[in-house]
């Protein structure tokens, strides 16, 4: 039986506003864009990873570290605004056109959410395949907070007294009380190739998604300064394991 073809797609914008060169600056030995290529390549369901950039900076560091970057990003699909779901569907149309051959899947592994497990990758994609009512899987983990019942907002009374944000925290006085709270981390994002075709703008709202539940520890966005010390620190701890590091 043939293996459905993956394509893993790691976007990286030049431009970063919040960290700049965030997805060139070194972590644990390695540019931070070299973690997320490395996930793919340890992970037999991905038949090809391609990372999609404006950067000739990013796409030199990117080739040094063994990725591929057969194309830069056009300068529309680049600004701060742009949304996630054309850039991925640029890359799949591109490869798709250059290899003359569809894919089944695309894996979107975003460079500031290093702290991926390639069975935890292949084990979505199994779960992808096997359930032909999905349109993808996505990662998801438990806070180290519920929301539910400590989440407030002020509210419409003159001296904007505080509110529940969720009724279902009503009554609640305990967090062992509560039902589990998961939250969509980004660590990673698996979608059918039809889905990302189709997809407009929500793909959340526009699909019909399961929940692969990895743990907070690895559920980590870099985004800016105190993040990523944080997540040096949380490796350098070996808090966080990254597969692809030799270790002493």
């Amino acid at each position: 039986m043939t293996r459905p073809r993956i394509l893993a797609v790691v976007p990286a914008r030049g431009g970063s506003k919040g960290l700049p060169g965030k997805n060139t600056r070194p972590l644990a030995g390695l540019p931070l864009i070299a973690h997320s290529i490395r996930a793919a390549a340890l992970t037999p369901q991905v038949s090809r990873c391609v990372v999609s950039t404006d950067s000739t900076e990013i796409a030199a560091v990117a080739r040094q570290s063994g990725g591929d970057v057969p194309f830069l990003r056009p300068a529309e699909l680049a600004r701060d605004d742009t949304p996630m779901a054309p850039v991925v569907r640029h890359a799949l149309e591109w490869c798709e056109r250059e290899e003359g051959e569809p894919y089944a899947a695309v894996l979107l592994l975003d460079p500031t959410s290093p702290a991926r497990v390639p069975q935890q990758l292949a084990a979505a994609a199994d779960l992808l395949f096997s359930s032909d009512g999905l349109d993808g899987v996505i990662s998801v983990s438990e806070p180290t907070f519920n929301p539910v019942w400590v989440g407030v907002r002020p509210g419409s009374s003159p001296d904007g007294a505080l509110e529940r944000y969720f009724a279902a925290g009503t009554g609640v006085t305990r967090r062992q009380d509560t039902e589990r709270f998961r939250r969509i981390n980004g660590n990673f994002y698996l979608w059918r190739a039809d889905f990302v075709r189709r997809l407009e703008q929500s793909w959340f709202d526009e699909g019909r998604h399961a929940g692969a539940e990895i743990p907070e520890a690895q559920a980590f966005s870099i985004d800016d300064e105190y993040e990523f010390r944080l997540i040096e620190a949380l490796v350098a701890a070996d808090i966080i394991t990254l597969p692809w590091l030799e270790r002493s």
